[in-house]
């Protein structure tokens, strides 16, 4: 900054022809999904995993993230940001005026439900609450701390890049690297507009399967199909991935090995597994393997939840890479 009498000139402005589009934004995921898919899946599936994991229910984990986006909406509507280390650093995080009524109407879990998950995580010293404030310890945040999601994000966004570059829309491709470090040091920012999208997308999927516990159950075995070496779709475009992943997987995936990827219990995922069956969701052969073959209804249903999804997704990509972008430009 140059400072001339009353003249103030900046010589580091950011760039606004540096931001992209965001209706570009969705026409590249859309026309290259077959690139971009697996990455998408493999994430959201892996957050799901993860989630279960830390409680053995991922509605409580749920319950925690949405806690602590109540401290980042505060950090956003005041316009401070924090980077990654420091939100993380030991602390014990304060939320104000929650009431168990908010939690059920923003997450559309029942109200009871909602009641007696926060008791539980009352009671396992993940939270505390006081009056209306809900305090949650340390535990409980390095639990939601994001790490893997992160690194995965990165490698969305980076391939997102690539794709930018290749239609002519970006004119460099920033490495893994400055991804992450932009993202670590716009952390509040950018892990505001993450949960912002992850909250869209759990209440979509959780209206059409009942619960996130079966939608965790069907992702595996969507990213088994994804992950196929068989599956080599014809072309790129979403419409036409989401038609040829259609039984493209003659291998398929067991209740076993679905129980030991998630961490549900056997019983629990023959149960949720046997809804997706019946409903059409998947398929089982006389070999009690299980894949991915959507049929009538069911797949005109979740093409059109997918098309949603693709739009929210792109809301986020136009806001993450937008801000990583214009701060490389600079």
């Amino acid at each position: 900054m140059v400072k001339l009498g009353f003249l103030i000139i900046m010589n580091a402005l950011p760039s606004i022809s540096a931001q992209i589009d965001e209706k570009n934004i969705l026409k590249v995921i859309r026309n290259n999904y077959s690139s971009l898919g697996p990455f998408f899946i493999s994430m959201t599936s892996n957050w799901f995993v993860g989630a279960y994991k830390n409680y053995n229910d991922i509605d409580k984990y749920v319950i925690i993230i949405y806690l602590i986006n109540k401290d980042l909406l505060f950090y956003r509507r005041n316009g401070i940001n924090i980077d990654y280390d420091t939100f993380y650093k030991d602390r014990v995080l304060e939320i104000e005026k929650i009431n168990i009524s908010d939690i059920s109407k923003d997450l559309e879990i029942p109200k009871e439900s909602v009641r007696r998950k926060v008791a539980e995580l009352e009671k396992m010293g993940e939270i505390k609450k006081i009056g209306k404030k809900i305090f949650l310890n340390r535990t409980a945040i390095h639990t939601a701390q994001a790490k893997n999601t992160l690194s995965e994000l990165c490698i969305l966004l980076h391939e997102f890049n690539k794709l930018l570059k290749k239609d002519k829309l970006s004119n460099n491709i920033f490495d893994l690297n400055e991804i992450n470090k932009s993202i670590k040091n716009n952390f509040t920012f950018c892990w505001y507009q993450f949960y912002k999208f992850m909250f869209i997308y759990l209440n979509r999927w959780k209206k059409e399967v009942n619960d996130l516990e079966t939608f965790c159950i069907g992702q595996v075995v969507v990213v088994n199909a994804a992950q196929n070496k068989e599956f080599k779709p014809s072309k790129s475009t979403m419409k036409s991935w989401r038609e040829e992943i259609m039984g493209s997987d003659p291998r398929g995936v067991n209740a076993m090995s679905i129980s030991e990827i998630t961490g549900i219990p056997r019983p629990t995922v023959v149960r949720k597994l046997k809804w997706l069956i019946e409903n059409k969701f998947l398929y089982i052969n006389e070999k009690k393997l299980i894949s991915l073959d959507m049929k009538d209804s069911t797949f005109k249903r979740t093409a059109k939840l997918q098309e949603m999804n693709m739009l929210s997704l792109s809301h986020l990509v136009y806001r993450l890479f937008n801000q990583i972008k214009v701060i490389n430009s600079q």
